[in-house]
């Protein structure tokens, strides 16, 4: 195992939101939503109120998939996240890697690595530790070095910071594109042209104006980030104790592999 269970990518994706990148279906339940009026505004203006609309979310639902660049695997991400830093999901590091499903409540998290990740993360020794767990979520605190990957992808004060960067970017070309339609609901696109590539982000028309996708391109870059679920509870429901190993405990059955 590494300093870090789950490393890198979600400061990867993390780092994608910074460019804006949300996707997913928001308007839903087939509730009518008055327009807006963002189709009226600049470009700007339509990121601004997107970036506002999105902060003020109380919880949400995040998914990601694609690539950030050359040489890196396609990964995915899809957590419900809520301002508490509660969070329930999965995250798949692609690439025949595994992956891993996460629910954290409070200061307590859960962890559950499949065979897949046990194999490519920790070779040696990495069977060993899923044969112990068999099936069952690893639990610790979120202040362990060794879980700062889950912790920190669960924590909605990075996206809210992020996104806000985002409306202060004054890098390349702002465009707005003619109002259409994405998955039924109405939006219009707003278009970001720079260092090599291309961000569309398709803004709610009706409603608030949240971010309902946003796709990179270029750049060795083709990814896709999904907000959804605005302001919906995050499930309560945490793995139960017959279905939990405490991660010290494991840790301690084999010599630790940090």
């Amino acid at each position: 195992m590494t300093g870090q269970l789950i490393g890198t990518r979600q400061a990867a994706w993390a780092a994608v939101l910074v460019l804006g990148l949300t996707s997913g279906s928001v308007i839903g339940g087939g509730v009518a939503r008055a327009d807006n009026g963002i189709d009226k505004l600049s470009a700007q203006q339509i990121v601004n109120r997107s970036r506002d609309a999105l902060l003020s979310a109380r919880s949400l639902h995040v998914s990601t998939r694609g690539t950030l660049g050359r040489g890196s695997p396609s990964t995915a991400l899809d957590l419900t996240l809520d301002r508490k830093d509660d969070c329930t999901g999965s995250v798949d590091l692609g690439s025949g890697q595994g992956s891993v499903r996460v629910v954290k409540r409070g200061n307590d998290v859960w962890v559950k690595p499949d065979a897949a990740f046990w194999k490519s993360q920790v070779p040696d020794g990495g069977a060993a530790f899923a044969a112990i767990l068999n099936g069952r979520y690893m639990k610790g605190s979120a202040t362990d070095p060794r879980l700062l990957g889950v912790t920190h992808a669960c924590d909605p004060n990075t996206f809210r910071k992020l996104v806000g960067d985002h409306a202060d970017n004054d890098r390349g070309t702002l465009n707005k594109g003619r109002r259409t339609t994405l998955d039924g609901a109405p939006v219009v696109p707003v278009t970001r042209l720079g260092d090599g590539r291309t961000q569309t982000m398709y803004v709610a028309a009706t409603g608030k104006p949240y971010p309902l996708r946003i796709t990179v391109r270029g750049g060795g870059a083709n990814a896709v980030v999904g907000l959804s679920a605005f302001d919906k509870p995050v499930p309560t429901a945490t793995p139960p104790p017959d279905q939990t190993y405490d991660i010290n405990a494991l840790l301690t059955r084999r010599p630790a592999p940090l």
